[in-house]
């Protein structure tokens, strides 16, 4: 119910017991004829609200103070690339402009999915040296207490985790990223060093190098050269890359020269055949090199089920250096948001790393006979 004292407007509570906003806030009041839904000021200062989204606009306005409210409706979005960067240039395109000096953000929403806005947000702002504060809120805490039980009871939620999906639930109620809960790859072994005599000569027995060429236009191309000791694979270098065959066919070779490969492996699937021979003939006439034994072969096993079927072994047998996210981002990337079921865009990665498990398996089947 609404009051008028003299000019001022009030509210009548219509439950005393309830706690409303003027209870906390007494005296603050929106400002007569400036109390638009999305646009709105208060009384006495210069203060003002203006709620927008991707497709609205904030054209002519700026701001000391942003709040971004959920904006992933749920996990089809997640899964979405396009929606994902989308909201990625929305922000840094259209929202960061209107931020002004000495201004701050607060972005608010469930952790669908590593590379949503906060996931993105939260890696650029660190790496900028930017001040961040992560803050996460678990429906179940990890002491098997509830967050707030009056909201959500433990019986509450085992009901409705039970009916839900569980990458799913883990979002909601853990803030736990469905790509996270989801990936393939759990964990990764790294090393500082390669392994090496005590002269501090290298043990490799060989040094080998397996590429996957892109199939088709939006496809990278994953090239890998790793040493072989004891039945395990350390990673030295990798080429990943969208650009096209003129370019990766000498960056190939120079790779491959440069960390002394004695065998490379390359596909021959959708034109890698043509691939491999502009690879082997660079060596020799730039490099003047025969050191690289070059052999092509066509994959015929389903590309899905081999990556599958080898995660096991990547985890446990291939090491990669300390500083591999570092070295090569968006192959770090491709590795540890991998997903064991749904869609993934690329598969160039796990594809060409799943290589080197089977290359090692078969002189292990060697070995044995």
């Amino acid at each position: 119910m609404i009051t008028k004292h003299g000019s001022m407007p009030t509210q009548k509570k219509a439950d005393e017991d309830k706690i409303i906003y003027s209870d906390i806030f007494p005296g603050i009041r929106i400002k007569q004829g400036d109390a638009a839904m999305n646009l709105w000021s208060l009384e006495g200062g210069h203060n003002n609200y203006l709620a927008t989204s991707p497709t609205g606009t904030a054209t002519g306005f700026g701001c000391t103070l942003m709040i971004i409210d959920d904006l992933i409706k749920n996990d089809e979005e997640a899964y979405n690339e396009n929606v994902l960067e989308k909201h990625w240039s929305w922000f840094t395109n259209t929202m960061l402009f209107r931020l002004e000096e000495g201004g701050k953000i607060i972005i608010i929403m469930t952790r669908w999915v590593t590379g949503d806005l906060a996931g993105r947000a939260l890696e650029h702002f660190k790496e900028e040296g930017r001040k961040v504060r992560h803050i996460t809120m678990k429906a179940l805490q990890d002491d098997g207490t509830m967050l707030c039980d009056e909201i959500l009871s433990r019986e509450s939620y085992e009901m409705k985790v039970r009916a839900m999906n569980e990458d799913i639930a883990s979002a909601n109620y853990q803030q736990v990223p469905i790509d996270v809960k989801g990936r393939l790859y759990s964990s990764f072994k790294t090393y500082t060093d390669i392994p090496r005599d005590e002269n501090g000569n290298p043990l490799f027995t060989r040094i080998c190098a397996y590429v996957d060429t892109a199939d088709e236009g939006d496809d990278y191309l994953c090239a890998i050269v790793y040493g072989e000791y004891n039945m395990e694979a350390y990673v030295l270098d990798v080429l990943y890359t969208k650009a096209p065959m003129e370019e990766t066919e000498p960056a190939t070779a120079k790779m491959l020269c440069e960390n002394n490969v004695n065998v490379a492996d390359i596909e021959s699937n959708n034109g890698g055949r043509g691939f491999a021979r502009a690879v082997e003939r660079i060596l020799k006439e730039k490099y003047r090199t025969n050191r690289t034994k070059i052999k092509w072969f066509h994959q015929s096993k389903n590309k899905k089920a081999r990556i599958l079927s080898h995660a096991t072994w990547v985890m446990d047998h291939i090491y990669f250096p300390v500083n591999w996210r570092d070295r090569w981002p968006e192959y770090y990337k491709a590795m540890t948001t991998y997903q064991r079921e749904g869609k993934n865009q690329h598969d160039d990665a796990p594809d060409a790393t799943t290589g080197i498990a089977e290359n090692i398996g078969k002189i292990g089947v060697q070995v044995l006979k």
